[in-house]
């Protein structure tokens, strides 16, 4: 056996950010201008539709102060797990390549144990790589609830003040004529509200229940 490579096999441990979170990147970033000629004809609208708005809540966040902190602090937190992840893989891979190498002067009831034994280690090591990232999850998700509670009552406020009777979300939508589009409105009006707060990774091993309570 090559206690190396069940070693590194046993522990792909590195995080990346979730789907939201390179969604809100992609929202904040400018858009790319199309590469001819690939580049889609120029549209002519009608006229906009008295009290008919639209908004897209996705750019609304990610075109934000605060969702681009959310955004920079999520990458921080990813960073800072994989930090701690990494640390204790290369501890596991140094162990399993010293014991690999160990293989012709150890006796076979010693290799097994310190086999089984970095197992244990690098198995355990899978399980806090699986629990980060629902940590990570999580802690997106919180954020993302936040900024989601400081936009509701914006985008009523900018409904009222436009005097829409219909207000549609811009993705469900295919083609609008942009002076219909409040997005602007409320992503200033959440700029001015506010444009970050703290968080940290969420902890789910402090939430569950010491072993035996009821």
């Amino acid at each position: 056996m090559n206690f190396n490579t069940f070693a590194v096999s046993a522990c792909a441990v590195t995080l990346s950010l979730t789907t939201a979170s390179v969604a809100l990147a992609q929202a904040a970033a400018p858009a790319r201008p199309a590469a001819a000629p690939a580049a889609a004809p120029a549209v002519t609208h009608g006229p906009a539709l008295a009290n008919v708005c639209v908004v897209s809540i996705e750019a609304a966040i990610g075109g934000s102060t605060v969702g681009k902190y959310v955004d920079t602090r999520m990458q921080q937190i990813v960073a800072q797990v994989n930090a701690e992840l990494g640390a204790e893989k290369t501890t596991i891979d140094n162990e399993a390549k010293t014991l690999d190498g160990q293989r012709t002067t150890l006796d076979q009831s010693a290799l097994e144990k310190r086999a089984s034994d970095l197992q244990v280690r690098a198995n355990a090591l899978q399980r806090k790589a699986q629990q980060r990232d629902r940590e990570v999850s999580a802690t997106e998700q919180k954020a993302i609830a936040r900024v989601g509670q400081e936009l509701e009552p914006l985008i009523r406020q900018i409904y009222q003040q436009r005097q829409c009777s219909l207000l549609l979300q811009r993705s469900a939508v295919v083609i609008a004529n942009p002076a219909m589009d409040v997005t602007p409105q409320v992503v200033a009006a959440l700029n001015a509200k506010i444009t970050q707060f703290a968080f940290d990774r969420e902890r789910l091993d402090q939430a569950q229940p010491a072993a035996g309570a009821r």
